[in-house]
């Protein structure tokens, strides 16, 4: 019993370790389907863009809220945020997605 313990505590560890990821890949695909972009997009570009993203930009990328439109669109808005990294990160999501270039993650 004494050796279960530390496996027990183990797991529980790992397991709360992946329950903000999944929090914040929720968040991120959201925000990023209330600003306008089709699911497939969304999902694909908030896989690449939640382990990137601070609390604040996640609160900026929710404040763009808008119908449907087009990356170039939504980039364009992200761009008139003023926060080159959120830019650079939204960018390079977009870019892969896109293209057909993003590796699906496991």
């Amino acid at each position: 019993m004494k050796r279960l313990a530390p496996a027990v505590l183990a797991l529980a560890v790992a397991a709360g370790a992946c329950a903000p990821s999944k929090l914040a890949y929720g968040k991120v695909r959201s925000a990023l389907v209330d600003a306008g972009l089709s699911d497939s997009n969304a999902s694909c570009m908030a896989e690449r863009m939640t382990d990137r993203l601070t609390l604040g930009q996640l609160s900026r990328l929710q404040s763009l809220q808008a119908p449907k439109r087009s990356l170039a669109d939504y980039l364009a808005t992200v761009r008139r945020l003023g926060d080159a990294e959120l830019l650079g990160v939204t960018t390079s999501a977009a870019a892969l997605c896109a293209t057909g270039f993003a590796p699906e993650k496991k």
